[in-house]
């Protein structure tokens, strides 16, 4: 295993979705003798820096790793799942000997504790949740910026920050969970697409999470301005209050209530229902896409500004851009789709017709430049006859 991790983060590993990698120079066109001469010495050459530049990031990589481990110690707040979490803290603990301590919070949680501790922060690192929570935190000056080897993984640049604040390692797809066996006993059809929400028979069935506690309500409220406009944005949130029994503390809350019938229309990632289904064997969970188009979460990991191991926080950032880490998220009951072209996919999303490219194009600076105002604008929309739902435990 550390072997493996080891050429990872060296950049040699490079068979994945999507090829990537040390890119030996190309095969040079069939032409006369004296012509394919001219060609084999640059190429050599290319070979040869190519190889010297992986030393470097090897030697780079050593360096950093000492670093670490000089430090002791890694302070990592997460906003996915704890099974994964605690998993991938567990594993970072075994490969470089440094000492893990680790805590679950919503990424609301999270943004909320950073911007009270204003630059002296108790955390090193967050791992997983939306992005939306991360893009506030940097532009607050909270993140560190970092330049990933690992990055170069990465399937697309829509998963990371143009500037090195956060990097992608998982996304998401956003739609509802439904429990169909309630739907069947109460004469209900299955809601097809966004605006079904807003039909009177659904009254008190729908769970959604709290706009100020979870990115996964951040990101609904992103995905409605951008799919209606501000106002007829806003305007649906506010109907669909109208239909709302709970909002929980975090995304996944909704999911976690659907298969017992408790809650029966539930909006939020469908990885998260895969989990109910698969692992907690509630096979009465219906995985819904809205038929006008859905958006997405990437799930993030970033260093704060100011953390106390800077360098164990490096190496955590190489370490969940590698199989090692996230290809142990679908070994504890996480379903997201990764964003490295060198991990392996988990093969149960496909199974359930999740396609991952089937998603509206979400408009990142948007979501950056205005989440917290939206948010304002939603609660003020909404007043005080949603605060008894709202949950914060």
């Amino acid at each position: 295993m550390k072997k493996r991790l080891a050429m990872v983060l060296a950049g040699l590993m490079a068979i994945g979705v999507v090829g990537c990698g040390v890119n030996s120079a190309p095969a040079a066109p069939e032409a006369a003798p004296k012509e394919e001469a001219k060609t084999e010495a640059p190429a050599d050459g290319a070979q040869e820096n190519a190889e010297a530049e992986d030393a470097g990031d090897a030697a780079n990589l050593d360096e950093l790793i000492e670093a670490a481990k000089a430090e002791g110690e890694l302070v990592v707040y997460g906003s996915c799942e704890e099974e994964y979490l605690a998993a991938a803290c567990e594993h970072f603990q075994e490969l470089y000997g440094v000492k893990v301590t680790y805590q679950r919070l919503s990424t609301g949680e999270v943004q909320s504790k950073i911007e009270e501790e204003n630059g002296n922060p108790s955390g090193d690192v967050w791992f997983g949740g939306t992005t939306d929570p991360y893009n506030v935190a940097a532009g607050e000056g909270l993140l560190e910026a970092y330049e990933a080897q690992n990055a170069s993984h990465l399937i697309s640049d829509t998963y990371r920050d143009k500037d090195g604040y956060w990097y992608g390692i998982y996304k998401g797809i956003l739609g509802f969970m439904v429990n169909m066996d309630e739907l069947q006993r109460m004469n209900i059809d299955k809601p097809e697409d966004w605006k079904d929400l807003l039909k009177p028979e659904y009254k008190g069935l729908i769970w959604l999470s709290n706009y100020n506690t979870a990115g996964t309500a951040k990101l609904v409220i992103n995905t409605m301005i951008q799919k209606y406009g501000h106002d007829e944005g806003i305007k649906y949130l506010v109907d669909l209050d109208k239909n709302i029994e709970v909002y929980t503390k975090s995304g996944s809350g909704p999911s976690k209530n659907v298969g017992t019938g408790e809650c029966v229309v539930g909006i939020g990632f469908l990885h998260d229902g895969i989990t109910q289904i698969v692992d907690n064997g509630y096979g009465n969970i219906g995985l819904i896409i809205p038929s006008t188009g859905t958006s997405f979460e990437v799930g993030a990991t970033a260093i704060f500004k100011g953390c106390k191991h800077p360098n164990a926080a490096k190496l955590w950032i190489e370490y969940a851009l590698s199989p090692e880490c996230v290809e142990l998220a679908a070994e504890n009951g996480s379903y997201q789709f990764l964003v490295l072209d060198n991990a392996k996919q988990p093969e149960v999303a496909a199974q359930f017709g999740l396609d991952p490219e089937n998603v509206m194009k979400y408009d990142f600076d948007d979501a950056k430049e205005n989440t917290p105002k939206y948010i304002e604008e939603v609660m003020n929309a909404l007043g005080s006859a949603a605060d008894d739902r709202f949950q914060t435990e």
